[in-house]
């Protein structure tokens, strides 16, 4: 756990890998096939797989070998600094792939793309496109044009593109979990963050198109759906037939009933907009998991308020007390950032008695990367040494260690309903799945198959992982 914790803390890049193109389709034939990355946040995630559908309509088929790929996407993320460094990164080791096949074309996709936009042309010379998370549907001709030597640039932000119409194509699937976006941009200003600007305004994805996607989903054996949106609490969408909104806890009741085998996770909760009706629908369907990613950035009310989170830190722990009382059991997840504008040692304490408070499950943490063209970096100074934030950092940490372990040791005796989504990575013969909670389960596999659930009491633990035995 503490390893998997370091990466999480300071490296929030991950790399996805893509199935190759017989994966996807066995019967398809294919004119030529494209390789993808995708970086930071589920999102970008999903988002590759409607990108995967969108090419796959053109004979464009996915490969995880870079030598067979005619095109080379890497969707990005530019809520940090460090992510664009390491995107920099990984474009100059593409460089040879180019000089031995010059008619390979490379484009960036999502957020950085929408950030720096045309300059990625001239500061990157192999880049031939460039795509931002809105335009993913002009790709075919944007790559047609890069084939004739022609460089091309659509990163416009739409106010209404959510590619409902799109089925994704699962890249890098397990079969069983599956990502499914609700809505497109954010309208939460926060002063230290990219996203409004990079993904544009909110707009919510009909009602109908994400319960026909998780009734599909489900059908092809499918057995877990995350909802995905920068905050799924403000989703809203009228229903013209029947002339009524649709919130978000009337669309997690409508999703936990396409079948009570289907389990339903989501994924991000805005302090400022979780409602109780969102837990009470959580609390009267047994297959709403009962786990809650609600970041809360700073335990300060002072830097809550620089940082514009529109709530202070009384009226977050009013918000953690209220699910606790709803659902008991909840698991409880957040997002921390260390070294803040201005940020002072009070703060930072404020920050850790938070972290005692709540005592989360999961906490994702970072220092401050200041973002061009936020409000932050207009109007704040980036004042807090890069030394002061590590130690900082390190501090937030350890505190989460402890209080991660002593989560683990808390399930200890405890039975819970597994859903197994594969094999152990240390061990074939054991299984690994999550409980309700999404704590991560190894047990011995007996006669269990990948899919299915099992009971399984906790005999031990370790600071990132419940080990167990099913009951027969």
């Amino acid at each position: 756990m503490q390893d998997i914790l370091i990466d999480k803390v300071h490296d929030e890049i991950r790399q996805g890998e893509v199935f190759s193109p017989e994966m996807v389709n066995n019967n398809f034939a294919y004119n030529k096939h494209f390789y993808i990355e995708s970086y930071g946040c589920a999102m970008n995630f999903a988002d590759s797989e409607v990108v995967a559908s969108i090419l796959h309509d053109q004979k464009i088929g996915a490969t995880n070998i870079l030598d067979e790929a005619d095109i080379i996407l890497i969707n990005t993320c530019s809520i940090r600094e460090k992510a664009e460094e390491r995107i920099r990164k990984r474009l100059t080791e593409f460089r040879q792939l180019k000089k031995k096949k010059p008619s390979l074309i490379i484009g960036i996709l999502g957020c950085m793309a929408e950030r720096l936009k045309g300059d990625l042309l001239e500061e990157e010379k192999l880049v031939d496109i460039v795509v931002g998370p809105d335009a993913y549907r002009t790709l075919p001709l944007l790559l047609e044009e890069a084939e004739t030597g022609q460089k091309g640039v659509n990163v416009l932000l739409s106010r209404d593109e959510t590619y409902a119409d799109i089925s994704p194509i699962r890249l890098n699937s397990n079969g069983i979990n599956a990502f499914v976006s609700i809505t497109r941009g954010c309208n939460n200003m926060c002063s230290f963050c990219v996203v409004p600007f990079t993904r544009g305004r909110e707009r919510s994805r009909s009602a109908l198109s994400i319960v026909a996607e998780c009734e599909a989903l489900y059908n092809e054996g499918y057995r877990e759906v995350t909802l995905l949106g920068q905050n799924v609490d403000s989703y809203l969408w009228k229903d013209e037939t029947i002339n009524t909104n649709i919130t978000f806890a009337n669309l997690l009741e409508k999703v936990a009933l396409v079948s009570p085998l289907l389990r339903v996770r989501f994924s991000t909760s805005h302090p400022k907009d979780i409602t109780d009706e969102v837990l009470f629908t959580m609390k009267k369907y047994d297959n709403i998991c009962n786990y809650i990613h609600l970041p809360v950035q700073s335990g300060s009310s002072r830097v809550l308020e620089m940082m514009n989170r529109t709530y202070s830190r009384e009226w977050y722990i009013s918000k953690v007390n209220r699910i606790k009382e709803i659902i008991p059991d909840c698991g409880l997840s957040t997002d921390l950032i260390a070294g803040f504008c201005s940020e002072t040692e009070e703060d930072h304490q404020a920050s850790l008695t938070l972290m005692e408070y709540c005592k989360y499950d999961l906490a994702y943490m970072y220092f401050y990367s200041e973002r061009p063209g936020t409000l932050a970096a207009r109007k704040f100074e980036d004042d807090i040494t890069l030394e002061v934030k590590k130690r900082r950092l390190q501090e937030l940490v350890a505190l989460h260690r402890i209080h991660s372990l002593e989560s683990m040791q808390k399930d200890v005796g405890k039975v819970f309903k597994v859903l197994i989504e594969g094999n152990s990575k240390k061990n074939n013969q054991e299984y690994y799945g999550r409980n309700d909670q999404n704590k991560v389960v190894v047990f011995p596999k007996l006669h269990f198959k990948k899919g299915e659930y099992a009971l399984v009491k906790i005999n031990e633990c370790t600071a990132g992982t419940l080990i167990g035995q099913a009951i027969l």
